[in-house]
């Protein structure tokens, strides 16, 4: 999830987003602070059907990072109750070591940057960064997704410190 809130605009606007090798996920709007509820919503009614529909065979894998609403007791039983759909990864504290989608959260930014006139309120942004999003090429993020193998074994190798990448 990534909350956009520059300087130059009034207000803010939060929103979650997926990616996989195969494409980019949709982006959804969060109203208010995200929390267990609000997360788990977004899982079951997004994540899943994606998962299933990309992963029939349920060789999937979901990568989340250890925010609190993450690991909120009905999130984890929502997850040990699919787990035949797909396996949720384990992942150490967060990283942006491991965490690909800020690349991706950083191209939004870079295209938004560069317009002009730039979003002069909370409805173009949210436009700016949808469209934006659905601009980010393929090959951006099928190398992100090829990149975990190397990222991972940097970290490792780091013992969790930080890394080129």
């Amino acid at each position: 999830m990534h909350e956009y809130n520059p300087s130059s605009w009034w207000g803010s606007v939060m929103v979650w987003g997926m990616f996989s090798w195969h494409d980019l996920g949709p982006l959804i709007c969060v109203e208010q602070r995200l929390n267990s509820t609000t997360y788990l919503s977004i899982v079951a009614d997004q994540v899943h059907p994606i998962m299933l529909m990309v992963y029939p065979n349920g060789d999937g894998f979901f990568q989340q990072d250890n925010a609190p609403c993450h690991g909120a007791h009905i999130v984890q039983e929502w997850f040990q109750e699919h787990e035949g759909d797909f396996a949720l990864l384990r992942w150490p504290p967060p990283s942006p070591d491991l965490s690909p989608i800020e690349h991706l959260w950083d191209e939004v930014k870079r295209a938004i940057r560069q317009l002009v006139p730039q979003p002069s309120n909370l409805t173009e942004l949210d436009s700016a960064i949808h469209q934006a999003w659905c601009q980010i090429p393929r090959i951006t993020f099928q190398h992100l997704v090829e990149s975990m193998p190397r990222r991972t074994a940097a970290v490792l190798k780091a013992k969790g410190g930080p890394t080129k990448y």
